[in-house]
């Protein structure tokens, strides 16, 4: 029986060593290769307007001549005490906990609804899934022309009963909670889809075993599955403030932002800051300010959560 040298072990054991380094080199190339489209479309529609609207923003410019003017800080020091914004902000911070007290607990509704029923609950998935294949610029016009104060549903149903035209989004007392009321109707689709899928990792077995040992449906529910489906929830909670802060086709198709201030948004105002009166310095601002502010409460809102399962 021939015997290995030492010369021969280690020429092994670095040919070995080459073909690891040759293979994950080829697999680094292959990764980037894969994901350069990624990279230069994240850098060119998402990073570098991000970085120019902080540029801008230090400019007095209506966005169209070719000249601009430095300001420096004066369109953040408007910024910090302009009260419109900061009435803005407050609706979206509204629309935000609203959406999240309606949406989220109605969409688990629906979803608990089909799982425990089945599939005689198909009928029921298909219509409650129906407004979320809408565009939000189509349920804003369905929705405008229904709440019309002349010719509207609601003042319809009003002049039957003796009464008269109700206007519910000329009223600023009415408008928003009527907006949140339409969004809640469009969205509540996705958080009924998005907890079905939480269910999907629930086993079944689980559920039978439940019921073996005497539980009911209602038991099942508050005991078991809802605390296996709390990590769906929390993260449908994230998605769900994430997107009432940065909200927009809907309301400026419905009211503009109207009465006076009533609906006015965060994006609605940068809107009409940048491209109504073309101050784009001060609308990119706006924008900026925006940015700053979801990424806070977003990174403020996921520690609070991490906090909380590092605690349990």
């Amino acid at each position: 029986m021939a015997a290995f040298d030492g010369k021969g072990l280690y020429s092994m054991k670095s040919r070995s060593d080459t073909l690891r380094g040759r293979r994950q080199r080829s697999t680094n190339i292959a990764a980037f290769v894969f994901l350069l489209p990624v990279i230069l479309l994240l850098t060119i529609f998402i990073f570098y307007p991000i970085v120019d609207s902080f540029i801008i923003s230090t400019y007095k410019w209506n966005g169209i001549a070719a000249d601009k003017t430095f300001i420096g800080a004066a369109n953040w020091v408007k910024l910090a005490g302009d009260r419109d914004f900061w009435f803005a902000f407050r609706n979206n911070i509204l629309i935000m906990v609203m959406s999240i007290i309606i949406q989220i607990p109605i969409g688990l509704a629906e979803a608990t609804f089909i799982e425990f029923v089945g599939k005689k609950a198909t009928i029921c998935k298909i219509l409650w899934f129906i407004p979320m294949l809408m565009s939000s610029v189509a349920i804003g016009f369905l929705f405008t022309y229904a709440l019309a104060a002349n010719g509207g549903m609601i003042s319809a149903v009003s002049q039957l009963f003796g009464g008269g035209n109700i206007d519910l989004l000329g009223n600023k007392n009415t408008a928003l909670m009527t907006v949140i009321f339409v969004i809640a109707w469009q969205f509540i689709p996705f958080y009924m889809v998005y907890a079905m899928a939480g269910y999907t990792g629930i086993s079944e077995d689980v559920y039978e075993a439940s019921l073996i040992d005497g539980a009911t449906k209602s038991q099942y529910f508050w005991k078991i599955a809802l605390p296996l489906l709390m990590p769906t929830l929390k993260s449908a909670a994230i998605l769900s403030m994430v997107g009432s802060l940065k909200y927009f086709d809907l309301i400026y198709v419905m009211t503009g932002g109207g009465p006076g201030t009533a609906t006015e948004l965060m994006a609605t105002y940068m809107y009409k800051n940048a491209f109504a009166q073309f101050n784009m310095g001060y609308g990119s601002a706006v924008a900026a300010g925006m940015f700053l502010l979801i990424t806070l409460l977003s990174l403020v809102t996921m520690r609070m959560i991490n906090g909380k399962k590092e605690a349990e």
